[in-house]
């Protein structure tokens, strides 16, 4: 396989290379990620715990005085470079989050455990981390997840590159934000590596739930390779209506759009809770120690107990999580509840026998509202505002705005002085380069592409009216202006 440059010029490498990386990724789907062994064999486990670690820090204008000339730099630069204010002086914490399991792992396997971690780096903190010079950062990482006596402990996690929301991003945007991350891991950790990345954790836990959007969503994570996805407990439901009830087996992401196309993925469900106290207190260990093996399409199997969280973020994850991983990796290593990753846990089902088809159906959080009141087909495009239109009426507490971590957080609502420009951003650079045929290799269409993918990360929308807005809004500008074209 070809190696990529990790960055063309100055920008990071997102795109140009699609061949290769579609060449890595079909490489990969007929083979297994895991190597077999006796202390994470489904066949004796009575039940396994995952937990994946979600890193980010997005792009910011800020070195410099006037905000329209600033130059872009990674949000922990800015935090190092200002210790003296708000919260900054946990940069350096947060850059030892970003390193640390590159340690802890490679110490747990010398003295004979098995640790298992899932991690997931949004592109702006990959990008940011090398612009401001962490190299032994990526160096460690680099290290887990290449040599082959460490990378059956670590399972990497596609995500989008600029950390944009499934909800409220334009899906041809969002396929390349996924794109973009594929382009730029396997960049910096190899075509080989990318080729080993089966599952997709979504900005945000963001899953869309108006029906086109939805199903666009899956359909963009099945054509990128991606063979499962991490999902909200209440942002899903039954076909019936009803809250899912085996919340410790995967499941299929079945998602109809208006016209009655059909696009499904394997969901494995991440419970509710309160997600960094319950990862960085190792939660998912002491729940599945009190469950059982159950039926699954004819074969008894452990259950899974996945959980997830910011893998920096607040004081549990700083200071609480280093030691409680290390006390339950070295007390499940080697009995019958035995830490996992997600795909390992997978291809050990499929090697009894049960496929996809053979997992219980689930669908986005809302739809069987909408299929109670009308048929998908040839003309439910046209009639499809109308029933969502209906049935806000009817109901305040019903909306296509999708679900997330939390419920209390709209990506829309309120934020028009980011959207507008955002939006514009996103028509501009559809019109003059998607439409227009342009090559992904053009460096004017990798230009526009970083700004673009920069604008779309959510942090200019979750932490209120401000500085952040203020952010998102200015860059939403220099997408406009890198793509240009009126």
């Amino acid at each position: 396989m070809w190696t990529l440059p990790e960055y063309v010029g100055d920008l990071p490498n997102l795109c140009g290379r699609e061949a290769e990386i579609q060449e890595a990724i079909d490489a990969g789907r007929g083979r297994t990620v895991y190597s077999r062994n006796d202390a994470t064999d489904l066949r004796t486990a009575r039940s396994v715990f995952a937990i994946g670690l979600h890193m980010h820090q997005p792009l910011i204008p800020a070195d410099g005085h006037d905000l329209r000339d600033a130059r872009i730099i990674s949000n922990l630069q800015w935090m190092m470079e200002h210790q003296d204010i708000h919260d900054n002086h946990n940069a350096p914490a947060f850059r030892w989050c970003y390193q640390r399991m590159g340690d802890f792992i490679p110490q747990l396997l010398a003295e004979g455990y098995h640790p298992r971690a899932m991690l997931e780096y949004s592109g702006t903190l990959l990008h940011g981390l090398r612009a401001m010079g962490a190299d032994d950062v990526i160096d460690v990482l680099r290290a887990v997840t290449c040599e082959p006596k460490n990378r059956d402990a670590v399972e990497w996690l596609g995500c989008t590159w600029g950390h944009a929301v499934a909800p409220s991003t334009p899906v041809q945007d969002y396929r390349l934000h996924v794109r973009a991350w594929q382009h730029h891991f396997a960049a910096i950790f190899g075509l080989e590596a990318l080729s080993r990345v089966r599952g997709f954790f979504p900005a945000e836990m963001a899953l869309p739930n108006h029906p086109d959007v939805a199903y666009e969503f899956v359909t963009t994570l099945n054509d990128c390779g991606y063979q499962w996805v991490m999902v909200q407990e209440h942002t899903v439901e039954l076909p019936s209506g009803h809250s899912i009830e085996q919340r410790h087996l995967p499941h299929r992401l079945v998602c109809t759009n208006s016209r009655g196309e059909t696009a499904e993925i394997i969901a494995i469900i991440k419970t509710q809770g309160s997600d960094n106290k319950l990862v960085a207190q190792m939660q998912p260990y002491y729940e599945a120690k009190g469950l059982a093996r159950t039926q699954l399409a004819g074969h008894e199997v452990p259950q899974l107990v996945t959980q997830a969280a910011d893998g920096e973020n607040g004081g549990v994850m700083m200071n609480e999580f280093p030691a409680k991983y290390h006390e339950v990796v070295r007390e499940c290593s080697g009995t019958d509840t035995p830490i996992v990753n997600v795909t390992e846990y997978l291809e050990q089902l499929f090697d009894l026998g049960i496929g996809p088809a053979d997992l219980p159906a689930v669908q986005p959080v809302g739809q069987h509202r909408i299929w109670e009141t009308m048929k998908p087909g040839k003309t439910g495009a046209k009639r499809l505002p109308n029933v969502i239109a209906k049935l806000r009426a009817a109901d305040d507490r019903f909306h296509v705005d999708g679900g997330s971590w939390t419920n209390d957080i709209s990506w829309v609502r309120g934020y028009d002085n980011v959207m507008v420009p955002m939006e514009r951003a996103s028509a501009r650079f559809s019109q003059a380069m998607l439409a227009a045929g342009s090559s992904t290799d053009d460096p004017r269409y990798r230009d526009a592409l970083f700004h673009l993918l920069t604008a779309e990360t959510s942090c200019y929308r979750y932490w209120g009216q401000g500085v952040w807005t203020d952010y998102g809004a200015e860059l939403a500008r220099r997408a406009t202006d890198a793509i240009g074209g009126g």
